[in-house]
C-alpha cells in the first residue's frame, strides 16, 4: 500500500462535528488544508462551523490571527452532505460516539467510497485500533490518532497502529500530526494507550485516601498544588472531566487488564456517579459549585500551641534537611540520639505510617509526628498523627513547622502520606507503562506532560525523587497493607536496585 499524506493538495474528512469533530477540522483547515465535516445529525454541521467561527472571531479579538486568517480557515471548512463526499479525501478521521460495532460499521461504510490509498484514523480514546480495523477489507489502512480536548488548544496527538495496519503507516501520521502543528507520540494499542494509562494513578489513589480518612478532597488538592506543584489537584481534575466519564474510564482499563489490582476503580466514585454527583457540569461534585464558596474544609483541626523550643528529629531520609530548616528558624532541632524531654519527637519516613516509624524507633507514641519529606517540597508541609499523638505534641510539631514560613496540612495516619503515595504510583504506573512497552520512556513523559498537564512526566518524577527512594515507599506500603496494588514493577525495581536512571533501556 502506497501511503502519501505530505502531498499539498491532501483532502482532510472529519467524520463527527461535536467538540471533537469540529476542533480536528478546525486544526486541519489553520494548517492550510483543505477540510470536509460531517455528522449523521441534521444541523450539527453548521452548528459546528458556526462554533469555530465564533472561537476564531476571540482569537482575532486577541491578535492571536488576523481577519484576513480566520477566513481563509473557514474558506477551507466544507460540508458533505453524505459520507460518498469523502471520496476525495485521502485522510478520513473519525471522532463519533465510543462504540466498537457503531465505528465498525462507519469504517465498512467508509470504504466503499475511498480510494485504495486513503488511509482512516480513528480518534478513539478507549478502544482498541485493532478491533475497529478487523471490520475493514483493508485493515491496513487503519490507525489511531487520538487528539485532545480541545483539540486547537491541546498540542498532544497519540499515534496508534494496529496489528494489522501498513508498517509505513505510523510514520506517515506522525509525519501528518507535525505538518498541522501537533506534538506526536507513538502508542501500541493497548488499554488507554499511554495518557489515559498513565491516569490511572493519580485520581484511582487520591480517591482511596480519602475514602480511608485520612484527609479531605481540599487537604488532598492543596497539597498536590503547594507541595508537589501540579497545576490542579486529583478532586479538582475529577470534576473538571466529569464523575462519570472518569469512572468509566477506571472500569474500562481495569477490565481489560483483567483486574489488575494497580488500577482498581474507587466504589465510593461509582455511588457519587449513581447519585449524579459528577462536578462542575451538575453543580456539585466534591466541590459545591453552587455554593458562595466551594471551598472543601480540612478534615482535622489542630489546637493552636506555643512554638516549642526545641524538637528531636530521627536521623533518617531527609532529616537532616529538616533540621535546618527548624534551626534557622529558631527552633533547636536534635538529630538522632537518644531522645529527652523535647514535646515533638519528629519522623520522616518512607512509606511508613507513623504508628510503624514510633514503634521500630521505640519513641512515645503520644509525642511522635511524622512530616513528608520525599520530595523536600517546601512550599507546603504535610504532618501526620497516630491514634495516641496528643493534641499538644500534634499542636506542638504544626507550630514548629509553621516557623519555617511554610503552611501546613495535618492528615491522620497513613501508609505514605498523601504525597508519597500519589507520587510513587504515578512513578510506578509510568513504569508499567514502559516494563509493557506500550511507549518509549520519553514519549511516556510527553504524553504525560503535554496530555494531563503533569509537572514532570512519571519516569522524570521517579529520576528527580530517587527511584531508590520511591521504591521504599512502594516497599513499605505493600508490607503494611499486604495489597497487591502497590506492588512496584520490575522495571522499577531492577533501576533502582542497580541506581541508574527510569529511562534506562532494557
Amino acid at each position: 500500500m502506497t501511503i502519501n499524506l505530505d502531498r499539498p493538495d491532501l483532502i482532510v474528512a472529519v467524520i463527527g462535528a461535536g467538540a471533537m469533530g469540529r476542533g480536528i477540522a478546525q486544526v486541519c483547515a489553520q494548517a492550510g488544508l483543505s477540510t470536509l465535516l460531517f455528522d449523521a445529525r441534521d444541523g450539527a454541521v453548521a452548528e459546528a462551523f458556526a462554533a469555530v467561527d465564533k472561537g476564531l472571531d476571540g482569537q482575532v479579538a486577541k491578535g492571536r490571527m488576523s481577519a484576513d486568517d480566520k477566513a481563509g480557515v473557514m474558506r477551507r471548512l466544507k460540508p458533505m452532505a453524505s459520507l460518498a463526499d469523502a471520496a476525495s479525501a485521502g485522510l478520513v478521521i473519525e471522532a463519533i460516539v465510543e462504540d466498537l460495532a457503531v465505528k465498525r460499521d462507519l469504517f465498512r461504510t467508509l470504504e466503499k467510497h475511498l480510494a485504495a490509498d486513503a488511509v482512516i484514523a480513528t480518534n478513539t480514546s478507549s478502544l482498541s485500533v485493532t478491533e475497529i480495523a478487523a471490520g475493514c477489507d483493508r485493515p491496513q489502512r487503519v490507525g489511531g490518532l487520538h487528539f485532545f480536548n480541545p483539540p486547537p488548544v491541546m498540542k498532544l496527538v497519540e499515534v496508534i497502529g494496529g496489528l494489522r495496519s501498513d508498517p509505513n503507516l505510523v510514520a506517515a501520521l506522525l509525519a501528518f500530526s507535525r505538518r498541522i502543528g501537533k506534538q506526536p507520540i507513538v502508542a501500541t494499542d493497548t488499554p488507554g494507550f499511554v495518557v489515559n494509562h498513565a491516569g490511572r494513578a493519580y485520581g484511582p489513589e487520591a480517591l482511596r485516601i480519602v475514602g480511608q480518612g485520612i484527609a479531605s478532597p481540599g487537604d488532598v488538592d492543596v497539597l498536590m498544588k503547594e507541595a508537589a506543584g501540579f497545576r490542579m489537584g486529583p478532586f479538582e481534575l475529577l470534576d473538571l472531566v466529569g464523575g462519570d466519564v472518569t469512572h468509566a474510564v477506571m472500569e474500562s482499563i481495569y477490565d481489560r487488564y483483567y483486574g489488575e489490582p494497580m488500577y482498581q476503580p474507587s466504589a465510593q466514585m461509582a455511588v457519587r456517579v449513581a447519585g449524579g454527583l459528577l462536578g462542575r457540569k451538575t453543580g456539585r461534585g466534591f466541590y459545591d459549585y453552587a455554593a458562595a464558596s466551594a471551598a472543601s474544609a480540612p478534615l482535622l483541626s489542630v489546637a493552636p500551641q506555643p512554638r516549642p523550643a526545641s524538637v528531636w528529629i530521627a536521623d533518617e531520609d531527609g532529616g537532616g534537611e529538616l533540621a535546618s530548616l527548624l534551626n534557622a528558624a529558631g527552633i533547636s532541632a536534635n538529630v538522632g540520639g537518644a531522645p529527652g524531654a523535647q514535646p515533638v519527637y519528629f519522623v520522616t519516613p518512607l512509606g511508613e505510617d507513623c504508628t510503624g516509624a514510633a514503634l521500630r524507633l521505640k519513641l512515645d507514641p503520644a509525642r511522635t509526628v511524622a512530616v513528608d519529606r520525599l520530595g523536600r517540597f517546601t512550599g507546603r508541609y504535610t504532618v501526620m498523627k497516630n491514634p495516641l499523638t496528643t493534641p499538644a505534641a500534634f499542636g506542638a510539631a504544626v507550630a514548629a513547622l509553621q516557623a519555617t514560613g511554610a503552611p501546613v496540612t495535618a492528615i491522620n495516619d497513613s501508609t505514605g502520606f498523601v504525597v508519597q503515595r500519589l507520587l510513587a504510583m504515578i512513578v510506578n504506573v509510568g513504569c508499567r507503562i514502559a516494563e509493557l512497552r506500550v511507549a518509549a520512556p520519553t514519549d511516556i513523559d510527553s504524553g504525560v506532560e503535554l496530555g494531563l498537564n503533569y509537572p514532570k512526566g512519571p519516569l522524570a518524577f521517579g529520576d528527580f525523587l530517587g527511584p531508590a527512594r520511591v521504591l521504599a515507599v512502594l516497599d513499605a506500603m505493600q508490607a503494611a497493607t499486604h495489597d497487591p496494588k502497590y506492588r512496584a514493577t520490575a522495571w522499577l525495581r531492577r533501576r533502582a536496585m542497580l541506581g541508574v536512571s527510569l529511562y534506562t533501556p532494557d
